[in-house]
């Protein structure tokens, strides 16, 4: 058996796998490059040869492990997409959305290098299109957890609860060869325990190899207190200032997280009344999607919207579809919550609202979710006096929060106790995470566990028997 490594090495973004085994090429998730100093790579051919791959097996619905599976099609992958049902729903809502995001910036970026006399580095065109997008819906063959399904050549492949996001999964591949098993693990994005919304991460007991992400591999969540009263200060605080609170948000969990929080605060009146809105077609399209799957929820979820908690939740926020009811938001006098993606900054109508917003000393921007490295996300996280935004430099005068807790990431101890379940994997590979943080889970892991653990660079290839 041999694993290449096609990204998110030494980095967040960009995840992707290829497993050969048994004569069989498999692609473990095709995601897109995030960071800007990797995102050239989305314009790069796929390393491995698209007609090549026999079967891809995505791990869950985040642009980041789905975002580059149009591109691959387009180039000539001619294979099935192996998913749970709700990941296939939420993934195809991804990637068209993706795919709009990518034409209107190519007609907005043509019109300003026009007015200015700047040419690209890319041509003007998406990396992919809706049509692209929309020929990726005929391939997905999907499957519930806990249920084998049969790869071909004696492989096969079992998707486990993660914990994450909705349908999210950590995937058990199984090969039999001459005589004997081997079985190679690939974490996915692992949650924490007691996640509102999903189930709890599955614990593995046994593996060959193993392929883990290590996003918070250097720090820990438990130590952030309580989310929904650093939310609660949060909100008071930028009421007694006059302005704003715009935060970033992912479409699918933490969209529908975060309404459930503020509707709850509110009918709790720990804070006021508040106009509330929910600025994304998508993360809207993504509720509608979790109505649909309420099977993959946990207990408490499932008890909530028996008994219509959530939907409360839903009717007081104010779900903006349009562009015009998108600009409207701006007018509104005193303190709105805006919440708007993409969770990152990285594209979206987050964007706009970030132009009227972080320039005033009155307004918050709260971060409840990763900020790769390279983001416009992670750099106003970080500090940053100014940044650039759809070109222009902007100062930076509002107040910065960050809420760590709200995560759909396991943090440190989370992601020790998942691999120091499996007894004495023959190697560990730390992917998904900054150097930084990678390196750090990886001396932990060795250290604690006395496992031989390795981060792997961008395009390596091991053979793990």
């Amino acid at each position: 058996m041999k694993l290449k490594f096609l990204g998110a090495n030494r980095q967040v973004t960009g995840s992707s796998y290829l497993l050969e085994a048994a004569g069989k090429r498999i692609m473990i998730d095709h995601g897109m490059f995030q960071e800007r100093k990797f995102q050239e790579r989305n314009w790069d051919p796929c390393p491995v040869s698209p007609k090549s791959i026999d079967v891809l097996l995505l791990t869950h619905a985040h642009l980041d492990h789905c975002g580059l599976i149009p591109k691959l099609v387009r180039d000539g992958f001619n294979g099935r997409i192996v998913t749970t049902e709700p990941s296939a729903e939420l993934a195809q809502l991804v990637m068209n959305d993706s795919a709009r995001i990518q034409q209107e910036d190519v007609k907005y970026k043509q019109k300003r290098h026009r007015k200015a006399g700047v040419k690209s580095k890319h041509p003007y065109e998406p990396l992919y299109t809706v049509e692209d997008a929309e020929r990726v819906s005929g391939r997905f063959d999907t499957t519930g957890f806990d249920t084998p399904v049969d790869l071909g050549n004696d492989i096969t492949v079992t998707y486990h609860e993660a914990g994450h996001i909705l349908g999210a999964a950590s995937l058990a591949i199984d090969v039999s060869a001459n005589g004997t098993k081997r079985r190679v693990i690939f974490s996915g994005d692992i949650g924490q325990a007691d996640a509102p919304i999903v189930g709890d991460p599955t614990l593995f007991e046994s593996a060959d190899h193993v392929v883990m992400e290590s996003t918070y591999g250097d720090r820990d969540h438990r130590d952030s207190g309580n989310v929904r009263d650093l939310l609660e200060k949060v909100i008071k605080d930028t009421i007694e200032r006059g302005g704003n609170v715009v935060i970033p948000t992912f479409a699918i969990e933490r969209a529908q997280e975060m309404m459930l929080h503020l509707t709850e605060l509110i009918q709790a009146k720990r804070v006021p009344c508040l106009p509330v809105f929910l600025d994304s077609p998508m993360a809207v399209n993504a509720t509608e999607i979790f109505l649909r799957h309420r099977d993959y929820m946990d207990d408490q979820m499932q008890e909530a919207l028996e008994s219509g908690r959530l939907r409360n939740a839903w009717h007081c926020v104010n779900l903006v579809r349009t562009v015009d009811g998108s600009k409207s938001i701006n007018n509104i006098k005193g303190t709105a919550i805006i919440m708007a993606g993409s969770g990152m900054c990285t594209g979206g109508r987050v964007k706009h609202h970030l132009v009227a917003n972080i320039g005033r000393p009155e307004s918050t921007i709260l971060f409840v979710g990763y900020q790769s490295v390279g983001t416009l996300g992670r750099m106003i996280r970080d500090g940053r006096r100014d940044v650039r935004i759809f070109g222009i430099k902007r100062d930076v005068f509002a107040n910065i929060a960050t809420i760590d807790g709200f995560s759909a990431h396991g943090d440190r101890e989370d992601l020790l106790k998942w691999v120091g379940n499996i007894k004495q994997p023959r190697k560990v590979f730390l992917t998904h995470g900054d150097a930084e943080a990678a390196d750090n889970l990886c001396g932990e892991i060795k250290s604690k566990h006395g496992y031989d653990a390795h981060v792997p660079q961008y395009l390596d290839e091991v053979e793990l028997d």
